[in-house]
């Protein structure tokens, strides 16, 4: 059976003071999710905007599968799907 979507995503950067924050959202059409993630400039260090925006866009998608895995643990826990090997988790074929 074929299955295809489309989520959208956006990525929003600010920085105030020597650190870089990063929202992005995440809109699947039925739920929108929200990463943050920030990353801070030591003062002695060279002012480089790009490092920053990496580091916190990184750590905010990072936020985001974080959230993302945590929901289909659960969606995989709500199935009653018949329990595969000797783990105390059901194995349902999804891999996480």
């Amino acid at each position: 059976m074929a299955h295809t979507v489309e989520w959208k995503v956006r990525l929003y950067l600010f920085e105030e003071q020597g650190t870089t924050k990063a929202r992005v959202v995440l809109d699947t059409g039925t739920t929108v999710l929200t990463g943050h993630g920030a990353a801070h400039r030591n003062p002695v260090d060279a002012d480089v905007p790009e490092i920053g925006d990496e580091l916190a866009a990184g750590r905010a998608m990072h936020d985001l599968g974080r959230q993302l895995v945590d929901i289909a643990e659960r969606d995989i826990e709500g199935v009653d799907a018949p329990a595969t090997g000797g783990s105390v988790r059901p194995e349902t074929g999804w891999q996480l």
